[in-house]
Parts: structure tokens; sequence; C-alpha cells
């Protein structure tokens, strides 16, 4: 994994918990509340590493939904109308 333009900000939330704020090198964003900063490090260290397997599985599911609108649109199941209902 590219350790590139990775973004953590672990700051005093509510009570006795820490806000963790987290962004990887494909843009993906995550927030979470942890009880200490040893279990918000731990996390961080986690969600960054699991980052190119997370962009991996958003690639498949990205793939797979345009193929469903080509299929419809071949099958003449949708409109031209941008409310996504179809």
């Amino acid at each position: 994994m590219s350790k590139s333009k990775l973004n953590l900000t672990i700051e005093k939330a509510h009570g006795n918990m820490w806000k963790v704020e987290m962004r990887d090198h494909h843009c993906n964003y995550s927030c979470v509340y942890e009880p200490s900063v040893e279990q918000a490090m731990k996390y961080a260290e986690v969600w960054f590493d699991n980052a190119d397997t997370r962009e991996a599985h958003q690639q498949v599911t990205n793939k797979a939904i345009k193929e469903m609108i080509e299929l419809d649109k071949k099958a003449g199941i949708t409109t031209d109308m941008s409310d996504g209902l179809d």
C-alpha cells in the first residue's frame, strides 16, 4: 500500500470518547469514536492497512453497477429521468 496522502485526526470528543477521522490515499473517509487514544490509533492503523483492499472491492462494486445499468438500457427498462427510480 502506498502510504502517501493519509490523513488522521484524533481529538477529544464527548465524555471519555475520542473522535477519529481518517482519509486514505483513495479519498475514502471514515469517522469513528473510540474510548482511548491507543484504541483510536489501533483502529486507524487497521483502516489504513485495508485501504487498497477496500478500493479494490469498491471497483468491483462500481463495475457491477455499471454492467447492471447497461443491461437495463439494453432491455429497455430505463428512462431518461435522472431521479434514480429506474
